[in-house]
């Protein structure tokens, strides 16, 4: 039987006057890759950021293994074990490969600043394994990424930024990965890489949701999918049931359904 690992009961989120999240009530079991679908401005990210800590509700409840995360701090979604990336890349590009999944990996350490500043034993076992588990996951991407491990982030290609993001969201072990349109940019054997490394990562225990305007993605990737329109949750289930419904038709695929 399915584990349910995120619930979301009526989630709401307005800025003022404007309800960019309206009454969202949804359940993601584990091991599902779950799609998120809807036109510009429909509350997409935004939903992505109330699920990962950034935005308070205004309204509603999340559900995270049982554990209500209403109130929490940004880095308590963290630690329970949620991890995203952003529509817009957000890396250290003076920094090497290495170092930005390292970052990634600091918030499982256990040693406090002075420890850090004296270089204890345990800090410095700390540091050692955290390198380790780093050049894993930069080998879990193969020599698109372990094989530039000592270059600057700025001097890989976009594609391998994109998968970088991924390997740094994987250092803080998730249970869920948020993905906000890591399809985007990228030619369409960038995007079947994309959608074989986002399989693999299930494959390690890991529920992924993945907001995606690519059709192409969501239909050869996606469990589920989710469509939004002006905040509110207007489809869910199968792609092919969602990208036929009427009111998904109207709002995002066009008149005729062939997007």
């Amino acid at each position: 039987m399915p584990m349910s690992l995120l619930q979301t009961e009526r989630l709401t989120k307005s800025f003022g006057g404007l309800i960019a999240v309206r009454e969202v009530s949804l359940e993601i079991n584990a091991g599902e890759i779950i799609g998120i679908i809807g036109p510009n401005g429909s509350g997409k990210t935004t939903f992505f950021n109330l699920i990962s800590g950034i935005y308070t509700p205004t309204s509603g409840t999340i559900v995270f293994e049982d554990r209500i995360m209403n109130r929490q701090a940004p880095h308590a979604f963290a630690d329970a074990g949620i991890a995203r990336t952003f529509q817009t890349i957000r890396l250290f590009k003076e920094m090497t490969v290495l170092e930005n999944v390292m970052l990634g990996r600091h918030c499982q350490t256990r040693a406090g600043v002075f420890e850090s500043v004296i270089r204890t034993t345990r800090q410095k076992e700390e540091e050692t394994e955290i390198q380790k588990k780093a050049e894993e996951l930069l080998a879990f991407f193969g020599d698109r990424l372990y094989d530039h491990c000592v270059d600057l982030a700025r001097e890989l290609s976009y594609a391998n930024q994109r998968r970088l993001e991924i390997a740094r969201a994987l250092a803080t072990d998730p249970k869920l990965l948020l993905l906000d349109e890591p399809a985007a940019g990228m030619n369409p054997q960038e995007s079947a890489e994309l959608m074989s490394d986002v399989f693999r990562i299930r494959e390690l225990g890991i529920t992924c949701i993945v907001i995606e305007h690519d059709m192409s993605v969501i239909s050869g990737l996606c469990d589920k999918v989710i469509a939004l329109d002006h905040g509110e949750k207007i489809a869910e289930g199968s792609y092919d049931l969602v990208r036929s419904d009427p009111h998904v038709i109207e709002s995002y695929l066009g008149s005729t359904g062939t997007h």
